[in-house]
């Protein structure tokens, strides 16, 4: 009897404490966001600012959807637990924030907590936590007066009981989150360079993708302050977005402003061309980035070196391939595949063409520590963006029908090797890993 005695009173104590933390939890969600956020009343000059800082934070890419109105949620993300589904955020009243009022709105972008509870951290609201209150306002009053209101049911999240209680994201949110703080420049530092630092830390939320995360999905620095990890570079949705530091083959190092300003407002200069899902960034948001704002994210850029290493050097393109090729000598591994599927446009110099078909010699996507970004391109395609600046598209075809994971391991490993580029080697198994997620998509 005494161990039935205490299994009963040790189930008993683990009920009183499962429902002790979950009070803690609702407790906590309810004291979150003490702010006294009042908008100013509307007028067409705020909303303007209010939609103009909604495409810097790309709203869009997550809350427009196709066959959707507007801003009315319902984009799938997977998340280890499951699918959640993007929120209506439309000013209506029933499925939308049209009952917020500027604190509830305020509570959600920079505290992560809407409807007495915290949402999911794919709503990148510990980035959104340096947004100036004025900021707030103009984006309060965008979406309460600038957008349609749209009845648009929100989509129930695929996630299965018990998983899909919510209250430990409050934990997630108190132990990972930071204390959400308006934004505030090094006293004495350039300004322009503080401009540029408000929107990568914070609604241009770079970090997000561009910075590697940790076991429980917390990204490792929000803040170059918080160590080198800050934008060091990170596998994200079958691809590698690459270190947006200075200080190696693979970084920013070898990218003036000027290049920088021009990839983030058309996708395209004379060093690469976007892909992957950074194009739909371009698209939806940084195309629309004012000149100044865009030039003050490049000095920002600038100024974050590379801990430790070494001056960098400039890249020296080397001509041995070039030259093999150019006299019919294809006999290093991939060199074939390449003069068949790749030469044409990217030339047997590796040079490609500007902002066309882009060089691959030198190019910091290729010399990536991780290659599953020219894995991903190759198998799956890519096709240059289409915005105000440039408005032909120009495509490369998928390769995951015709190559095997053993050419294109070879093929890939070809670009990485020639021209002066040096990277590490990739595995037909790395390819065939990646196939799976991009092939149903690539293969015909």
């Amino acid at each position: 009897m005494r161990w039935r005695t205490a299994i009963a009173f040790a189930g008993i104590g683990g009920v009183c404490g499962l429902l002790g933390v979950m009070g803690i939890s609702y407790l906590a969600d309810r004291a979150a966001g003490e702010t006294n956020l009042v908008a100013p009343k509307p007028s067409p000059a705020l909303i303007a600012h209010g939609a103009y800082l909604a495409r810097l934070g790309d709203c869009a890419a997550c809350h427009s959807v196709p066959g959707r109105p507007a801003f009315a949620g319902g984009l799938r993300m997977a998340i280890p637990i499951g699918a959640i589904y993007t929120t209506n955020i439309t000013p209506d009243p029933v499925y939308g924030i049209g009952r917020f009022s500027p604190a509830d709105f305020d509570r959600a972008l920079r505290f992560g907590v809407a409807g007495g509870h915290s949402l999911y951290p794919a709503m990148p609201f510990p980035s959104y936590a340096n947004t100036k209150p004025e900021d707030v306002a103009a984006l309060y009053a965008y979406f309460k007066y600038g957008v349609a209101a749209a009845a648009t049911p929100n989509v129930k999240n695929d996630i299965v009981f018990p998983l899909s209680m919510r209250w430990p994201l409050t934990f997630w949110r108190l132990l990972f989150a930071p204390k959400p703080t308006p934004f505030e420049g090094q006293p004495g530092g350039d300004p322009i360079v503080a401009r540029g630092a408000y929107f990568v830390e914070g609604l241009g939320h770079c970090g997000e993708c561009h910075t590697p995360r940790n076991l429980v999905m917390q990204v490792k620095a929000q803040t170059p302050f918080q160590g080198p990890a800050f934008l060091s570079g990170a596998a994200i949705e079958n691809y590698f977005a690459p270190s947006l530091r200075n200080g190696g083959p693979d970084t920013l190092a070898g990218w003036s402003e000027s290049n920088i300003a021009d990839f983030l407002t058309t996708g395209a200069n004379p060093r690469g061309i976007v892909f992957g899902s950074m194009t739909d960034v371009i698209v939806h948001s940084t195309q629309y980035m004012s000149h100044d704002d865009a030039v003050a994210t490049a000095r920002y850029l600038k100024t974050l070196s590379e801990p430790g290493a070494q001056p960098t050097k400039s890249f020296a393109y080397d001509e041995t391939e070039h030259q093999a090729l150019k006299h019919g000598d294809a006999s290093k591994p991939g060199a074939l595949l390449y003069l068949d599927n790749c030469a044409a446009c990217h030339r047997p110099d590796g040079k490609g063409y500007d902002r066309v078909f882009p060089g691959l010699a030198g190019n910091p996507v290729v010399e990536a520590p991780n290659p599953v970004s020219l894995i991903s391109i190759v198998l799956a395609g890519s096709q240059t963006p289409h915005t105000a600046q440039t408005p032909a598209q120009f495509t490369m075809p998928a390769f995951a029908w015709r190559l095997s994971d053993r050419d294109v391991a070879n093929l890939v490993n070809f670009i990485r090797t020639s021209w002066g580029n040096s990277a590490s080697v990739a595995f037909p198994d790395d390819v065939a890993s990646v196939r799976k997620a991009v092939a149903p998509s690539a293969e015909r």
